[in-house]
């Protein structure tokens, strides 16, 4: 299947219906007065959270939602009928951003959850209501009113509690592999992943966690090279980082200068993200004779004057990733427990959250800026990310 991350939509409510201008007519009963009815008020659109969607690929090919008309009223003070709501199903993890004011309408966190993004237009009212003992015969009626009409810009974040960082070939993609149900394309040859992978870490029947795993970072990806930082969006909702990095490079490159690349990244990319808990993995020892892998993490370790917690792993044979895992739900479980009991840890943790987004709308603004210059241009060469489609493997 497709990955598609972002999308640009239309909604549309219904209109209400008009408003009914009648008047009694039977046999045998003079001057009966008004009897319009009222019309049926518009259907509204509305989006709701589904988890059993892991991507935006449907509104890539329909980018238009209506609601349904009211229908106008009806002699014999018949009301019309109301219009049908629409609810359009999103993945959950879906932050929903009116593209004309930049507002962020709602963020869908949970399966079920549902937001109203265009409100139904208002019932128009029959001539009926407008009769008094002065004005018997009333010819007033008012129209319905046009539904809401948004353009809506969708932006899906993978819903992780731990996010894997990193170079290019740093073995996230396996070290996924050897802790999880997904399986990500890893290989004997230097590539990089092209999408997030998510997996599931059951540490027991009712425990587990979800990691994710998202496209390496290269120095100068703030600036455009590479992938750029198109899907660190995805670690924001994260709550421990995970730096992986490879201690024995196949092109002899430096491991210090490419964790002093990736933070450099990463605070050009948020801020609020770098100051995420972020844990020193160092795998691939198994590269280096066993004599000289302990002496080789501490030297990067000195290095970097590392002062939180450290591991070494070999993900491919899964030394040390039992470990890894173990600790990382003991932190997690530590810090929900935090949460619920202590009001500033919550706080604390809302903050966080809210300055997160407040950064992902300045780079939305600034995104959709750059998008209307190109537009006022005429320029339509430049990249789009409503184009940039790749493949992905999502094992839930």
């Amino acid at each position: 299947m497709q990955f598609v991350d972002e999308s640009s939509i239309i909604v549309e409510a219904g209109k209400g219906g008009n408003g009914c201008l009648s008047f009694r007519r039977e046999k045998y009963v003079p001057k009966g007065g008004p009897d319009g009815g009222d019309g049926g008020h518009g259907g509204s659109v509305y989006l709701i959270g589904d988890d059993a969607l892991n991507t935006l690929i449907d509104f890539k090919y329909q980018r238009f939602y209506k609601a349904q008309n009211g229908q106008p009223g009806m002699g014999r003070q018949m009301s019309g009928k109301a219009g049908d709501d629409l609810h359009v199903k999103v993945p959950v993890g879906t932050t929903v951003i009116d593209e004309d004011t930049l507002e962020v309408i709602a963020d869908v966190t949970e399966a079920g959850q549902v937001v109203l993004v265009a409100q139904g237009g208002r019932r128009g009212l029959g001539n009926v209501h407008f009769k008094s003992s002065t004005n018997r015969a009333p010819r007033r009626t008012t129209p319905g009113t046009e539904g809401e009409r948004r353009n809506l810009r969708l932006e899906m974040k993978v819903m992780a509690d731990v996010g894997l960082l990193g170079m290019p070939n740093a073995g996230k993609s396996t070290l996924i592999r050897a802790v999880s149900a997904a399986k990500p394309k890893v290989a004997n040859y230097p590539f990089t992943t092209l999408v997030p992978n998510l997996g599931v870490v059951k540490l027991g029947q009712h425990e587990h966690f979800v990691m994710a795993d998202v496209p390496g970072l290269i120095e100068g990806a703030s600036d455009g090279a590479g992938l750029g930082l198109r899907f660190l969006k995805h670690l924001t909702r994260t709550r421990l980082l995970l730096h992986v990095v490879d201690v024995a490079p196949f092109d002899e490159s430096d491991p210090v200068e490419a964790v002093h690349a990736i933070v450099h990244e990463l605070e050009q990319f948020s801020q609020a993200l770098s100051e995420r808990p972020r844990w020193l993995v160092l795998n691939k020892l198994d590269l280096l004779p066993e004599g000289e892998r302990e002496a080789r993490a501490q030297e990067i370790v000195e290095r970097l004057a590392w002062e939180g917690p450290v591991f070494r792993i070999s993900a491919i044979s899964g030394d040390g990733t039992e470990a890894l895992v173990q600790a990382c739900h003991r932190w997690l479980t530590e810090q929900r427990r935090l949460e619920n009991e202590d009001e500033e840890a919550a706080e604390r943790e809302r903050e966080m959250r809210e300055r997160m987004e407040a950064e992902a709308v300045a780079r939305t603004e600034a995104r959709l800026g750059r998008k209307r210059k190109r537009d006022d241009e005429g320029d339509d060469d430049d990249f789009d990310d409503d184009d940039y489609d790749v493949e992905v493997e999502y094992v839930p």
